[in-house]
């Protein structure tokens, strides 16, 4: 798929890796919508950036646990910009505990906003996507979701049923030409693992990852922009954890 005149909808899009993804697809030629909760000097400065590249973008406010706000966000992207040719969903947080920990609200928003987003999202850009005749949806998942790590159940079960949520969709939209692919981080150095101690880093450096360092939201967001671009993959899930599946947990 070739980004110059296509459309890109990037919920989570004003900071870390969605920030870091809206301006790749910008930078290869996208007009992009990114979505954030609040119109802030960090959602702006992203705008910023994408406009400075000589690419519109559109700044949306929306939760993405509110079904009404995910519909919503993908309307108002088409009315504005025209369409939707490409949605990537960054938007999600961590959630830690085991179960016992979570209580049952924590338990029902972690699948707002990580799973049934992508559900809202999809059944209102896919519509858009069929028009064109072609299309590319992008998950964001996590290594978490891929193999088991000790009291983080709630996050680890949203984040397994992006993986599966992309296969099935992925082979139900290929006869429309649109592709579904789900990318599954590690540690990632954003704002996401700031709980994590210096010693927690330390360990996971010298005896988790295989590389021995963190990556970086621009690695995260290359890899993304790949896969919209390549037309010839869909319904896979690509880890990028600088070998950390290997040696989990």
């Amino acid at each position: 798929m070739d980004l110059h005149h296509r459309i890109a909808l990037v919920t989570g899009g004003t900071k870390g890796i969605g920030a870091a993804t809206a301006i790749e697809l910008a930078r290869r030629g996208a007009e992009v919508a990114i979505v954030g909760r609040h119109d802030d000097a960090e959602a702006r400065s992203v705008r910023q950036d994408i406009e400075s590249l000589g690419r519109r973008c559109l700044l949306l406010l929306g939760d993405m646990a509110r079904p009404e706000d995910a519909t919503s966000v993908v309307h108002r992207a088409a009315q504005q910009l025209g369409t939707v040719d490409v949605l990537v969903h960054c938007a999600g947080g961590l959630v830690p505990g085991g179960l016992f920990d979570v209580d049952p609200p924590t338990w029902y928003a972690a699948f707002d906003v990580h799973v049934h987003a992508i559900y809202y999202l999809c059944r209102a850009a896919v519509p858009l996507m069929r028009q064109r005749g072609e299309g590319a949806i992008v998950l964001i998942s996590s290594v978490a979701g891929l193999r088991g790590l000790h009291m983080n159940l709630c996050y680890q079960v949203v984040k397994g049923a992006i993986p599966q949520f992309t296969r099935a969709l992925a082979r139900e939209l290929a006869d429309d030409n649109i592709r579904v692919n789900c990318i599954a981080p590690g540690i990632i150095r954003t704002r996401f693992h700031d709980g994590m101690t210096e010693a927690q880093r330390q360990h996971n450096l010298q005896h988790r990852i295989p590389l021995h360092r963190e990556g970086t939201p621009q690695q995260v967001a290359t890899l993304i922009a790949e896969v919209v671009t390549n037309d010839y993959i869909t319904g896979e899930t690509f880890t990028i954890d600088g070998g950390l599946t290997m040696r989990m947990p």
